[in-house]
């Protein structure tokens, strides 16, 4: 879900074999039904019973150890830190990025590297493979008009967005690819989702492009957006419109390889008081030892 229409173009997407399954209709077919009834719902956190300074719930972990791996040794590939790192750090959301070029021509497009990091104001980060000298359409276009819009990928619409990852040639509309309606925005010129719950319209800021160190060239563009306005469908905020519901959002996240989330469970955890956890004998004895 990664890729985007120009996909092919980049060497390291050349590289990825995005189906592992010589058959995957046959693999699927072969699952479990989707578990349609399953909804969002608290449980409790996995050890209710922790206690400071107690570390990991269990010891499973003291029968493994750790290898080293270097990014750049010699034989490794970009191809094997890309499937290490998207497998290892998960799970992530995933930037469903509407555009449109200087000439009018509209983008939506999927990528795994996007991520909220600042709230006042409210900034997103945007990771595209491939140098500004060869952007993916959707790079271009944000480093060309300095506007987009984020949606939410929800469960209701997971294979429409999936379908907009398309390695098709420049020019072609994904709006009408995956059937997904778009709606006008109103600080910026692409359109936003529709169907998602949450919608933002942003601006670039900033952007860098990263250098491989191993290679010398130009692998991807670093788009640094602030947020702008803000679309969330009226059952999903709560009254305050500072909370949005899980339940409702239905948010789908990214794992590795071709694999996805779906958040249907969470637990709440306190964050712990040092006026108050600091006056407790298990603590001073702690920080005594």
């Amino acid at each position: 879900m990664a890729a985007s229409a120009e996909a092919g173009r980049f060497g390291l997407e050349s590289q990825i074999k995005r189906n592992p399954h010589g058959d995957f209709g046959a693999v699927e077919r072969a699952r479990a039904p989707w578990e349609g009834q399953e909804t969002w719902h608290y449980t409790q956190r996995p050890k209710v019973e922790w206690t400071p300074g107690s570390g990991a719930n269990d010891d499973g972990w003291k029968a493994h150890s750790k290898i080293e791996i270097d990014p750049y040794g010699a034989g490794r590939s970009p191809v094997d830190n890309y499937k290490l790192l998207i497998s290892g750090i998960i799970p992530r959301p995933i930037g469903f990025v509407s555009t449109v070029a200087r000439d009018g021509t509209r983008n939506l497009a999927t990528f795994s590297y996007m991520t909220i990091v600042n709230h006042d104001p409210p900034i997103f980060c945007l990771g595209f493979s491939g140098g500004k000298g060869n952007p993916k359409d959707t790079a271009r276009n944000v480093l060309e008009t300095g506007e987009l819009t984020i949606n939410v990928i929800s469960e209701w619409f997971v294979e429409a967005a999936n379908f907009t990852s398309i390695n098709s040639p420049p020019g072609v509309d994904e709006w009408k690819l995956c059937g997904l309606t778009p709606l006008k925005s109103s600080k910026v010129a692409p359109e936003h989702v529709a169907e998602s719950a949450f919608s933002v319209e942003a601006k670039l800021l900033h952007s860098h492009e990263w250098i491989s160190p191993s290679s010398g060239k130009a692998t991807g563009t670093l788009c640094i957006c602030e947020g702008v306005n803000f679309h969330v469908r009226d059952d999903a905020i709560n009254d305050a419109k500072n909370i949005i519901d899980p339940a409702v959002l239905q948010p789908v996240s990214r794992l590795g390889g071709i694999t996805y989330s779906r958040t249907t469970t969470g637990y709440e955890m306190l964050r712990p008081d040092w006026s108050a956890e600091s006056q407790k004998e298990e603590i001073k004895e702690l920080l005594q030892e």
